[in-house]
């Protein structure tokens, strides 16, 4: 592909080998169908425009390339399926063609090149299980090399983060596990591994089929995770493209809700002023990070779970937004455990720190009144012996997460060799004391990375800012001691 005039760069060259991958895989899906349905199945692509009667090279002359294929897949495929008429009652794997194709393009120029890449994913056998397995991972390494999704804080969050967030969170069958910017799917794939050890009747293969959703707002991402769905056996993939932030919060129902949520939300991004709108007027911030907590809030249901991985600036930030947000959680929800993660997680794509915000649906036992979280654990993972930083040829593994699975369910408080807190509870009223400053078992300062000075800037905005608040709240409190106005006196 890298020989084609028409590609420029990695993200085409993957958009490019994805819609190819999408057809061959609902092809196979198709064949499956149309077995189950005792031959009542009629394919929604035109007869013509499925894989196995353009794409198949039977090596009899006749399999379209150069110049015809280019025009085949330019003038007809793609303006076709774009364009499919569907019945509102057609089923959701119906849809899932005309929405794929919906924002993709077609980039190569070279037409015999084009038949040379689609000869080779025609040779995947995606009905053979062991061809199915093996694509399963090349496709996860395809996924990695797509790291940015975009500019605004949204990376390929690494299979050990997704796989260890929903063994804690630990879904069961007939649970709805969610994520909505789910992004390549990565969440979603480990929510469906985790499931699928539970299947043992065909009742439960449904529940599997129907276990997991997500919705993304970017096309690229969003056929990356259909297609990732589809590679790991969902028949019809629930992800739906759209906006998550789009929808006032205070339209969502009881149906709207979930049982179990695991999201890396994208943040450092701005947020447009209509979409702050559908938000409580003291939460509506210009970090997406922030909306999509409230999100995650009003979307979980009574006695859900959520993981979320959140930045720092979250934690210690305690502007009005922000502090509502995290005053709601305290209050609305039972926030049990945050997990300080290493800087080097998301390295080389960025450096900013991230940890993970476990909370619950429901009231913890013992919390006082006006509360649902009794006491907040916080746990700081350091980078385990004999790596300085996570990169590239040393990535993060599960096992990597050991330390804090060991530590879960024999939660004390711990410290390091110089004496600065590793593991740390604090009572929902001292952190109310702290202004719901949740930057606590953070890192020591000699093992923090030098940020770009874009994130030093900002880093230095939200602790100045807190600090200015600090001390209003001091002045404010001595004025009540004192009985002055404080105002007042600095008028005069």
């Amino acid at each position: 592909m890298r020989q084609d005039a028409g590609i420029s760069g990695d993200a085409q060259r993957i958009e490019q080998m994805t819609w190819l991958f999408f057809l061959k895989v609902y092809d196979a899906q198709e064949d499956e169908w149309e077995f189950k349905s005792n031959g009542t199945f009629h394919s929604v692509i035109p007869e013509p425009l499925r894989w196995r009667n353009w794409a198949t090279d039977t090596k009899d002359g006749k399999a379209l390339t150069g110049d015809e294929l280019l025009d085949f897949v330019n003038n007809n495929l793609f303006p076709t399926l774009q364009k499919l008429p569907l019945m509102p009652s057609a089923p959701r794997a119906h849809w899932i063609v005309k929405e794929v194709f919906a924002d993709l393009n077609q980039y190569m120029k070279n037409g015999v090149l084009l038949r040379q890449v689609v000869n080779i994913v025609d040779e995947i056998d995606f009905t053979d299980v062991d061809d199915r397995h093996t694509f399963g991972d090349i496709y996860e390494g395809i996924l990695k090399d797509l790291q940015s999704a975009g500019n605004a804080g949204e990376f390929y969050t690494p299979r050990a983060l997704t796989d260890f967030i929903i063994e804690t969170l630990n879904p069961r069958l007939g649970e709805s596990v969610a994520d909505f910017t789910s992004g390549t799917g990565g969440f979603l794939t480990s929510a469906l591994n985790y499931l699928a050890t539970q299947r043992k009747t065909p009742q439960d293969e449904e529940l599997w089929q129907n276990s997991v959703h997500g919705q993304e707002w970017k096309p690229l991402p969003y056929l990356l995770s259909i297609t990732n769905l589809l590679v790991h056996g969902v028949d019809e993939p629930d992800i739906i493209h759209c906006d998550s932030l789009g929808t006032p919060v205070s339209s969502f129902q009881n149906k709207d809700r979930v049982s179990v949520i695991a999201m890396n939300p994208p943040y450092g991004g701005s947020t447009e002023a209509s979409v702050k709108m559908n938000f409580p007027t003291d939460m509506r911030s210009s970090e997406t990070a922030d909306l999509f907590m409230v999100l995650i809030m009003r979307r979980l249901k009574e006695h859900g779970r959520a993981g979320v991985i959140i930045p720092d600036g979250f934690l210690f930030g305690t502007d009005g937004a922000k502090l509502a947000i995290k005053t709601a959680l305290l209050r609305e929800y039972n926030l049990h455990t945050i997990i300080r993660l290493p800087g080097s997680i998301f390295a080389p794509y960025t450096s900013i720190a991230t940890n993970i915000v476990f909370f619950n649906n429901e009231t913890a036992e013992g919390a006082p009144e006006g509360f649902k979280t009794r006491e907040t654990w916080f746990y700081r993972l350091d980078m385990p012996e004999g790596y300085k930083h996570f990169n590239k040829t040393n990535p993060m593994k599960l096992e990597h997460c050991q330390p804090i699975m060991d530590w879960w369910n024999n939660r004390k408080p711990l410290q390091d060799a110089e004496g600065n807190d590793k593991a740390k509870r604090f009572t929902v009223d001292e952190l109310m004391a702290l202004s719901c400053n949740f930057d606590q078992c953070k890192f020591p300062k000699s093992e923090e990375e030098i940020l770009p000075p874009d994130e030093l800037l900002k880093n230095y905005y939200s602790r100045r800012a807190e600090l200015d608040r600090e001390i209003d709240r001091t002045l404010s409190e001595i004025q009540k001691i004192l009985g002055i106005d404080i105002q007042q006196i600095v008028a005069e």
